[in-house]
C-alpha cells in the first residue's frame, strides 16, 4: 500500500460524517460497524448505493430538509432506471429557504464576505443578506417576474449576484449567469436559448490593476435578447448607470414559493468550446439535498466555518460555493486576478479571512508549486482544515506541495465531478487518510464504476470509462428545450444504455481510492494502448523550461502505420528556446518516466495553451483545428481565457 501523506486526527470522530455514520449503523445497517475507518466508510458507501432510497430518506431526515410538502417516496415507483428516474415525487420545497435558514437563528453572524480588486471589502450578516434578498425579490416582482420566468446575469462573483440569485430562486424563477470575462457571442449563445425576462449586467470590473469596461458588451447582449422585459445595471466599476439600487429600494416580505423538487432552479452550461453550449437544467430538490450532503458530510462544513472557492459565475463551482449557505457557513466571494499582486494573493485571502476550506483549480496549485512558493513560511494558515482542487486531475506532486508548502494539518483534497451534476462523484472523506495523487473515495450515494468498452467493470489498476450506474438527485432535470429528451440521452447514455457515461478515464486502486487520467474524448490511443493526458502533463511540466503544454493524437496521420501521430505543444518560460537539446530532454523524460509510447512524433513551441476561463485545457478544439476545422467552428473564443493563441495552431496546421 502506498503510504499516506495526510492522516485524520482525533477530531475525525467529531465530524458530521462520523456522526451520520454512527446514526446509520445504529438505525439502518444491522450488526456492529467495522472497526477500521476505511472498512466502515466502504460499508456505509455500499449501503448508500445498494439501498438508494433508504440512504436519501435517512439523509434528508437527518439533515433536516425543509419540505413544504413531504415527498410521497424518494424515487417515483422505486424506479432506478436512467434516464427517467424521478426524485421526491409529490414534494415541494424551495432552495432559497434553505440558503437563508440561518437568518432566523443567527441573524447577527456573518453570512457573506465579498473580496474584490474593484472595491473595498463587503460584509453582510445573515439579517442583512435576508433583507437584501427580500428587497430584490420585491423589485423583481415589480418587474413582473414570477414562477418559471428566467433571470439572466452578466455579473462577477460579488454579493449582488448572490442576492439576485436567491431572490430569483425564492420566486420560483430560473437563474442563469455568465461572468463579464465572457465575450458577447458566448453570452448570447447561452442566454438566447432560455429567453430571459430580466437581464442584470455590470458596467465593468478590475482584474488586478487593470480596469475593464463592459458597458458596450452589456448593451450588445441586451439588444440580442428580444425576450427581455427589463434590464438592471450594477455600477460595480463606477463608470456606468446604476439601477440596482432602485431595484432594492423598497422592502418586501421574504417568502418562498413552494415548487416541486424537479422545478428548475438554474440553468448551467457546458463549456461551449465546440458547438452551442448545452443548457443543463438543475432542480430545487436535487441540488438542495446533494449539496447539503457533499458540503456537510464530505467537506464537514457547518456554522462557524468560512468557505471560499476561487471561481467565476460561469463555472459550476460558483453554485457549489453559494451552497455553503445551506450548511450555515460563511461564504467568501472573491472577484479578481488570483495571481495579483503575486501568487500569494489567494493564500493571503485564506489567512486574512481565516478560511476553513479553500478551493482552487489544480492548475493553480501546480503553478504555485512551479514558482517555488511556500505560503506557510509567510502566512498564518492554521485555520485551514482542507485545501481542495478540481478542474483537472491533481498529480501527486500537487498533493505533496499542499502538505509541504501550505499546511501539514489541512487535508489536501482532489474532487472530480462536473457541471452535468453540479457536484462531485469522487472526493474528500474527512475520516480517511489521503494518498498523494489519489482521490480518496466515491462519495455517498454515488455508484461510480470504471467500465471497459463492452460495459463490464474493470479490475483495480485498469483504466476504464467513468460511469455512474445508479441515479443521483442532482442529475439534470433535462436540457432546456430538449422536449423529447433526445439530446440528453445522447449526451450521457448513448454508449452504455441505462448507465451514465461521464467522459473521464478512471482507475480504482485495490484500496478503493481512484485516479482520473484525463478526458476519454481526448484519448491518446497509440497502437491500441490508451494513454491518459494527466500523467503526460505532469511529466512534461515538471521541466523548469516548460510553463504549459497540450498534447493531441491525430489518428490516420501516420503514413499507414496505424499508430497515428502524437503532437506535443509546449509554452516555454521566458528566455527559453525550443532547441534540439530541450527536445531531447522532453523525449527522455517521457520515455523514462512514462513509456516509449508517450514519446511525441513532433514537438512545437507555442506562446500559450488554450484554456477555458475555469482553467481547463482545450485538447479537443486543438485536435479539431489540426484536422482542418476552422478556428471559429472549433472553439468559441468568448469562453476562452486566451483566445488569441488559437491562431498559432491554425498556422501550424497550414504549415
Amino acid at each position: 500500500m502506498t503510504p499516506s501523506i495526510w492522516e485524520p486526527g482525533d477530531e475525525a470522530d467529531a465530524t458530521q460524517l462520523a456522526a451520520f455514520t454512527r446514526h446509520v449503523f445504529a438505525t439502518r445497517i444491522p450488526g456492529p460497524p467495522p472497526s477500521d475507518p476505511a472498512d466502515r466508510y466502504d460499508a456505509l458507501h455500499r449501503w448508500s448505493v445498494e439501498r438508494l432510497e433508504d440512504f436519501w430518506a435517512t439523509w434528508t431526515d437527518w439533515a433536516g430538509v425543509r419540505w413544504i410538502t413531504p415527498p410521497e417516496r424518494i424515487l417515483a415507483g422505486g424506479d432506478r432506471g436512467m434516464p427517467g428516474a424521478r426524485w421526491f415525487p409529490g414534494a415541494t420545497l424551495n432552495y432559497a429557504e434553505h440558503a437563508l435558514a440561518a437568518a432566523a437563528t443567527s441573524p447577527a453572524d456573518v453570512a457573506v464576505i465579498g473580496r474584490s480588486q474593484t472595491r473595498d471589502r463587503v460584509e453582510l450578516t445573515w439579517a442583512e443578506l435576508a433583507d437584501q434578498v427580500a428587497r430584490c425579490r420585491a423589485g423583481l416582482v415589480r418587474l413582473g417576474v414570477g414562477r418559471g420566468d428566467r433571470v439572466a446575469a452578466y455579473l462577477p462573483n460579488i454579493p449582488e449576484t448572490l442576492v439576485a440569485f436567491l431572490a430569483s430562486a425564492s420566486l420560483g424563477a430560473i437563474w442563469a449567469s455568465c461572468p463579464p470575462e465572457f465575450g458577447v457571442r458566448s453570452v448570447v449563445d447561452r442566454f438566447v436559448q432560455i429567453e430571459p425576462a430580466v437581464l442584470l449586467t455590470v458596467d465593468g470590473y478590475r482584474y488586478g490593476d487593470t480596469a475593464i469596461d463592459r458597458r458596450r458588451e452589456a448593451d450588445e447582449i441586451r439588444r440580442a435578447l428580444p425576450s427581455l422585459r427589463a434590464h438592471v445595471t450594477v455600477a460595480y466599476l463606477g463608470t456606468g448607470a446604476e439601477s440596482w439600487t432602485e431595484l432594492l429600494a423598497s422592502p418586501g416580505p421574504l417568502e418562498f414559493e413552494p415548487v416541486p423538487a424537479d422545478h428548475p432552479l438554474y440553468v448551467l452550461y457546458s463549456s461551449g468550446t465546440t458547438g452551442l453550449p448545452k443548457p443543463i437544467v438543475h432542480g430545487h430538490g436535487g441540488i438542495t439535498v446533494e449539496h447539503l450532503k457533499v458540503l456537510r458530510l464530505h467537506h464537514d462544513l457547518g456554522p462557524g466555518d468560512r468557505f471560499c472557492w476561487f471561481t467565476t459565475t460561469g463555472w459550476m463551482m460558483w453554485n457549489y460555493l453559494v451552497s455553503g449557505l445551506l450548511a450555515g457557513s460563511t461564504i467568501v466571494l472573491f472577484d479578481g486576478n488570483p495571481a495579483f499582486p503575486d501568487l500569494l494573493g489567494l493564500w493571503r485571502l485564506a489567512a486574512e479571512e481565516r478560511l476553513s476550506l479553500l478551493g482552487v483549480s489544480a492548475p493553480f496549485v501546480l503553478t504555485c508549486r512551479k514558482a517555488g512558493l511556500r505560503p506557510c513560511d509567510e502566512l498564518d494558515l492554521t485555520s485551514l482544515g482542507a485545501v481542495a482542487a478540481t478542474g483537472a486531475p491533481l498529480p501527486a506532486v500537487g498533493f505533496e506541495w499542499l502538505v509541504d508548502a501550505v499546511s501539514t494539518t489541512a487535508q489536501p483534497v482532489s474532487i472530480s465531478g462536473g457541471t452535468d451534476v453540479c457536484s462531485a462523484f469522487l472526493g474528500m472523506v474527512p475520516t480517511l487518510p489521503v494518498v498523494a495523487g489519489e482521490i480518496t473515495r466515491p462519495l455517498l450515494g454515488c455508484s461510480v464504476e470504471a467500465f471497459d468498452p463492452a460495459g463490464r467493470p474493470v479490475a483495480p489498476g485498469v483504466v476504464g470509462e467513468l460511469v455512474v450506474t445508479a441515479p443521483m438527485p442532482s442529475m439534470p432535470v433535462g436540457f432546456w428545450g430538449d422536449t423529447d429528451g433526445a439530446r440528453y440521452r445522447a449526451a450521457y447514455f448513448d454508449v452504455y444504455p441505462g448507465v451514465w457515461r461521464h467522459g473521464d478515464w478512471l482507475t480504482f486502486t485495490a484500496e478503493g481510492s481512484a485516479t482520473i487520467s484525463g478526458r476519454s474524448d481526448a484519448t491518446l490511443n497509440r497502437g491500441g494502448v490508451r494513454l491518459g493526458t494527466s500523467d503526460f502533463y505532469s511529466c512534461v511540466e515538471a521541466l523548469p523550461e516548460i510553463v504549459d503544454s497540450v498534447v493531441v493524437h491525430l489518428e490516420g496521420d501516420d503514413g499507414g502505420t496505424g499508430m497515428g501521430r502524437l503532437v506535443l505543444f509546449v509554452a516555454l518560460a521566458e528566455g527559453i528556446v525550443l532547441d534540439d537539446s530541450l527536445r531531447t530532454r522532453i523525449t527522455r523524460a517521457l520515455r523514462t518516466e512514462l513509456s516509449p509510447r508517450h514519446v511525441p512524433d513532433r514537438i512545437e513551441a507555442v506562446s500559450g495553451v488554450p484554456r477555458t476561463l475555469s482553467g481547463k485545457k482545450l485538447e479537443v478544439p486543438v485536435k479539431r483545428i489540426l484536422s482542418g476545422t476552422p478556428v471559429d467552428d472549433a472553439a468559441a473564443r468568448g469562453s476562452l481565457a486566451n483566445p488569441d493563441v488559437l491562431a498559432e495552431f491554425e498556422a501550424i496546421y497550414r504549415r
